[in-house]
Parts: structure tokens; C-alpha cells; sequence
């Protein structure tokens, strides 16, 4: 059901025209690119705080008040971008092992902030000024570090077609992986 769905969608004219686009498709991509450094960079600086390694001296609220806003964008145009990428080869993507993985750890990336910005973010007047946060906060920055490098190094090995469901023989897991109908035909 799902891979007729985006069989479906990969075929739609606007799909099929970014994908072949001289201009769009790459314009898409480099973008994508470039507000993930703004997003991973101001993230990666908030997380070195919160781990204690770097800008000790910077109170964690000043410092999340002045770049979370600079995350946010950055947030903003790599999940739009990264939507019209998904939406050019929709079947290509669902079945890539790498974008699987990506999107497994961008949730739990996702629920880490979630719960960060719940929890611990909310009593941040008590530690915030701290060199070292406790360790709850230190736990949460480098989960959020591990994250998005696994996000970032899976990103950029969909490109490659090691492990598409089209080359054949794979080893089953991979495969089990990525969702290949081997056999089934």
C-alpha cells in the first residue's frame, strides 16, 4: 500500500519536474546543505555547553535565548527542503537504508530536544549558570551530539546506491532494511 503511494507520488508531474530540473533540484539540495550547517552548527554549539565542554562562562539561558531563534530557521528550511528532496524520489528514498536510519535517529533526536526543553530547559535558572550541568543536561547534549553526527553522516550516504533494492543479490538484512521485495515477483 505504501510503496504504491509513493510510486504514485514519485510520478506526479511536479515531482518528476524537480527531480529533472536543471535548477530546482540542485537549488533544493544546496539549500538544504547550507541551512544544515546554520541548524547543526548552532545546535552542535548549544550542546557543547550543555555537556560542559565549551562556553562555560556563557549562561545556558543567554545562550539558548540567542541561538535557538537562528536553530529554529535553520530547523525550518532543512525540514521544507528535506520534504520537496523526499517528495522527488519518494520510492528511492523509502527503500534506501541509510534515509531509514537517518529518520529513526531524527525522531530520537527529536524526542531528546522534546524532553530536554521540558524538563531540564524549564528549571534552568537553578543551573544554567554552572560551568558543568547536572548530569540529566550533560546526558541530553551528547545524545543530541551522537544524533545529529548520525544524521548528518546518514544524509550524506543517500547518495550512494550501495544497498538498493535494484542490486541485486544483497545480503537479506539488507534487504529486511530497506524493505526489498525479493523474490516476491
Amino acid at each position: 500500500m505504501i510503496e504504491r503511494l509513493l510510486g504514485w507520488l514519485g510520478e506526479t508531474p511536479w515531482s518528476v519536474a524537480l527531480l529533472e530540473s536543471l535548477y530546482a533540484w540542485p537549488l533544493v539540495e544546496s539549500t538544504h546543505v547550507l541551512a544544515l550547517g546554520l541548524f547543526v552548527g548552532t545546535t552542535a554549539m548549544m550542546d557543547l555547553r550543555l555537556v560542559g565542554i565549551a562556553f562555560r562562562g556563557v549562561p545556558v539561558q543567554a545562550f539558548t535565548g540567542r541561538l535557538l531563534p537562528w536553530t529554529h530557521i535553520g530547523f525550518a528550511i532543512i525540514a521544507a527542503t528535506g520534504v520537496l528532496l523526499f517528495y522527488s524520489q519518494p520510492l528511492r528514498y523509502y527503500h534506501n537504508v541509510f534515509f531509514r536510519v537517518k529518520v529513526l535517529v531524527l525522531i530520537a533526536a527529536g524526542i531528546n530536544a522534546f524532553v530536554f526543553h521540558r524538563r531540564a530547559h524549564r528549571n534552568a535558572a537553578k543551573w544554567g549558570a554552572d560551568a558543568v550541568p547536572p548530569r540529566a543536561v550533560r546526558a541530553a547534549g551528547a545524545v543530541s551530539l551522537a544524533a545529529w553526527t548520525v544524521v548528518v553522516v546518514t544524509g550524506r550516504l543517500i547518495a550512494y546506491n550501495w544497498f538498493d533494492c535494484d542490486l541485486q543479490p544483497q545480503p537479506d538484512w539488507v534487504n529486511w532494511a530497506a524493505g526489498c521485495a525479493v523474490g516476491s515477483e
